[in-house]
């Protein structure tokens, strides 16, 4: 396993960064995705009310392998757009995770006080404008630590996406075994470096909790 890490650190260099890369772009725009959905959530409009509800039950209900194939079939049949198969993957991972962002993000705004959003609106500011300023501010500190942990989860998911002939970390374990024959090394090489990638993102997710519970 350490001769193929050594022999083969380029491949799987250019794999951890791309995994890395796609996971914070993919985690980004779920954050903007979730952030829609929340306000859906959280607004008075039972219709939009409904459309959160729908669609993060749909994206949980179903497996992230099958929303692959769907934007990927999907975007050439009925867009007739013919993507690059990391930007089908980008789109799938994102989709997935805003739906649970959404939920990150809703129960962040939920745990602000509500004197807060009172307390705006009393100064004379809009609804739309506490919740800006005030509300989700005092949010982002809540939900933090948990975004975080978001995007570790995303790393560890992606390894889906190598189905459709995306770089990743998974893809290039298969690359090298393919060369090598060595197929249970190659796993154990990949499964070593997302176990360091990980556990390295989680220790400094947890410095970060412990940094805000001091400051409160």
């Amino acid at each position: 396993m350490l001769e193929l890490l050594v022999k083969y650190r380029g491949l799987f260099l250019q794999g951890a960064l791309y995994t890395i890369g796609l996971s914070f772009v993919s985690v980004l725009m779920g954050i903007l995705i979730g952030l829609v959905l929340a306000f859906f959530r959280l607004s008075k409009a039972k219709i939009l009310n409904l459309i959160s509800t729908a669609y993060i039950e749909l994206i949980r209900g179903t497996p992230l392998l099958v929303q692959i194939f769907l934007v990927k079939l999907g975007s050439y049949q009925i867009f007739n757009l013919d993507l690059p198969d990391i930007a089908i993957g980008i789109i799938a991972v994102s989709l997935n995770s805003g739906a649970y962002v959404c939920e990150i993000i809703r129960s962040g705004i939920s745990s602000v006080d509500k004197g807060q959003m009172e307390a705006g609106r009393s100064l004379g500011m809009s609804k739309s404008m506490t919740m800006r300023l005030i509300v989700l501010p005092l949010a982002v500190k809540n939900i933090l630590p948990a975004l975080c942990n978001e995007f570790v989860t995303v790393i560890k998911e992606t390894s889906i996406i190598s189905y459709i002939g995306v770089t990743d970390l998974f893809y290039i374990a298969n690359a090298v075994s393919s060369m090598t024959y060595k197929s249970f090394e190659s796993m154990l090489a990949v499964a070593l470096i997302y176990f360091v990638i990980t556990f390295t993102l989680s220790k400094l997710v947890r410095l970060l909790e412990r940094r805000l519970s001091q400051s409160d």
